[in-house]
């Protein structure tokens, strides 16, 4: 399973009123591990940076002034993303911008079912809790030192993790990744089955338990379940 832990960073809170992405962060999991592919981006948004988003981020209008227009990156991140479950911190706020982005680039929006929440996930798990990133990351223990101000693609890298604790810890399924001298790789991990042994483990039941557990059951006579038994 490819899941896309996503953040962005923006010139404020409404798109409706202007307001436009700066950053996109992503980070790759599968079967809800890191597989080391990530995407950012940095984004020209063609207006001045409010001084109050730029105390959030520390993006300013001379850093942004050369990088690269939405619809020049919109593609490329449609193709990292492709139709994997999008995991974001507050969906409602990332997706209503990414959506208004695509929308001025004439591409199709991204399904709102394609995004996982972990606020509401954190919300529903622990009620009335502090459920901001950084709250979190103390409650699981998750060194953040790092975030001294609000990052794309660092936010994604700790929100992978606070994400991973809250659904049980990595690979909360138990499935077990694909490692050895099979020579498989990720990506046909779903595809591996168990297969019995070339060869029985040894029995661990020593002789001596062995005579104790057939004079054991001969005392019981011969309507005994075990003298049923091969």
């Amino acid at each position: 399973m490819r899941e896309i832990v996503l953040d962005t960073e923006t010139t404020g809170f409404d798109p409706e009123q202007g307001d436009r992405i700066v950053e996109i962060g992503a980070v790759e999991l599968y079967n809800h591990m890191p597989t080391g592919r990530t995407f950012h981006e940095y984004v020209n948004p063609q207006r001045p940076m409010p001084q109050s988003a730029f105390e959030v981020h520390g993006l300013g209008d001379d850093f942004l002034r050369d990088k690269p227009l939405f619809h020049v990156v919109a593609q490329p991140f449609l193709d990292f993303v492709k139709d994997a479950k999008l995991v974001i911190h507050n969906a409602a706020f990332d997706m209503k911008f990414l959506n208004a982005e695509l929308q001025l680039c004439r591409l199709p929006a991204l399904p709102w079912e394609q995004a996982i929440d972990t606020l509401a996930i954190a919300r529903k798990k622990y009620p009335g809790s502090p459920a901001t990133l950084d709250a979190l990351c103390r409650r699981f223990g998750i060194n953040n030192a790092s975030r001294t101000l609000h990052g794309a693609l660092l936010d994604s890298e700790i929100l992978a993790e606070v994400y991973l604790e809250l659904i049980g810890g990595r690979q909360p399924d138990f499935g077990l990744a694909v490692s050895g001298d099979s020579g498989r790789s990720h990506g046909d991990a779903a595809a591996w089955r168990p297969t019995a042994r070339p060869r029985p483990l040894p029995s661990r039941l020593t002789e001596k338990e062995a005579a104790a557990h057939r004079a054991f059951v001969e005392g019981m006579g011969d309507g005994a379940l075990w003298n049923k038994l091969d």
